[in-house]
């Protein structure tokens, strides 16, 4: 990954709650578990290393912005993970794995769908078709591009002319450059 200086994230928990955010891993568009007819999940067995790509939002930059002449840029924030794949063969640690995605994604909705729930012998013949796995990082390279090479004027108004754009993928820009705003020490 390309990762000028000003832009390397090394903070190993803004990265680990940024994957958390963003969990959606990009190495075939899957989630931490994959419907077993999708064969990737036996490649797993013959890489002994993978890339797992985790992308958060990002936004076009205008240089109208700056109170300087400039040219076009884009901010976003992605994060590569390094590292060896693992099938979770375990069906309690399987389990486990599909009941926190549910849990997560379901605090958003009604609340009322949970895993526990269901019937018992449907969840065992619906588990069947899904396969689990982890990876032991072994490597992460985080760039959070976000105008930290701006001066703290320009950097605000670039929150600014975001937030006004009242686009989700603007919008959360501009949170991710608030949150990691290098002005504000």
């Amino acid at each position: 990954m390309y990762t000028p200086k000003y832009f390397k994230e090394t903070n190993p928990e803004i990265i680990r709650n940024f994957i958390k955010q963003n969990n959606f891993p990009l190495f075939s568009h899957q989630p931490p578990q994959i419907c077993r007819g999708n064969k990737q999940w036996v490649t797993f067995q013959n890489n002994p290393t993978i890339l797992a790509m985790f992308l958060g939002p990002d936004a076009y930059i205008s240089p109208s912005w700056y109170d300087h002449v400039n040219v076009p840029t884009w901010n976003y924030a992605a994060v590569h993970v390094y590292g060896k794949p693992a099938i979770i063969e375990d069906r309690p640690e399987l389990l486990e794995l599909l009941k926190y995605q549910v849990d997560k994604y379901e605090k958003n909705e009604s609340g009322e769908y949970q895993l526990e729930a269901l019937p018992k012998s449907f969840l065992e013949t619906e588990i069947l078709g899904v396969v689990g796995f982890k990876i032991k990082v072994e490597r992460m390279e985080a760039n959070f591009k976000l105008s930290q090479n701006r001066n703290q004027k320009n950097y605000e108004k670039v929150i600014q002319k975001l937030r006004e754009r009242k686009e989700e993928k603007s919008v959360e820009v501009a949170k991710l450059m608030t949150e990691n705003n290098p002005h504000s020490n």
